[in-house]
């Protein structure tokens, strides 16, 4: 919701860190305004959770399940990466942030974008990168966003959403060259 005009989650929100912020013991709270409005301050978040499905923000199974293999080795380094940005709890803060987030738009916004860079990180996950970077290339896609940066200001868990939306940038370009030129997709 917003808290004083910012976006945040309510649960967050210390009453006494709110009233030295602004040196003010009237506390304002409004529901998203990039949502539609459900009830006082519910909104209904099915655009993000639709954007999700468009970039298969998942691993489909692979079969390793029933091998009872547990799959291929992930570094440390690439655990710790992919850890931060599987936090994302979809609150919605950084669509509410973001300028390129509105009615005249079709970006489907950073959340979506970032899940596509962690599902493709993943080595499971990266044998549906071409199919995410497809979908990341749509009127939808990647190119609507307008490198605000709102979004990282706001994100609650602290996803590095900039870095994410740079970078599936730079892959989805890759991956239109690759169509574009009728080259195979690029194998994980």
């Amino acid at each position: 919701m917003l808290i004083n005009g910012k976006p945040r989650q309510s649960c967050t929100a210390l009453i006494e860190n709110l009233i030295q912020e602004t040196g003010n013991t009237t506390i304002v709270l409004a529901p998203f305004t990039k949502f539609p409005l459900v009830k006082d301050l519910v909104v209904d978040r099915t655009q993000m959770f639709e954007a999700l499905k468009k970039v298969t923000g998942w691993i489909s199974v692979d079969g390793t399940w029933d091998t009872e293999e547990v799959g291929p080795k992930i570094s440390p380094e690439v655990q710790e990466a992919l850890y931060k940005l599987s936090t994302c709890m979809t609150c919605g803060c950084c669509s509410e942030s973001c300028p390129q987030v509105n009615d005249k738009s079709d970006f489907m916004g950073p959340a979506a974008m970032s899940q596509i860079r962690l599902f493709n990180a993943n080595p499971t996950g990266a044998l549906q990168k071409p199919e995410r970077l497809r979908a990341a290339l749509g009127d939808d896609g990647i190119a609507g966003c307008g490198n605000a940066q709102n979004c990282v200001r706001v994100c609650p868990k602290g996803i590095p959403l900039t870095e994410s939306l740079a970078l599936i940038g730079r892959e989805a370009t890759k991956q239109a060259l690759r169509d574009m030129f009728s080259l195979p997709d690029a194998t994980p």
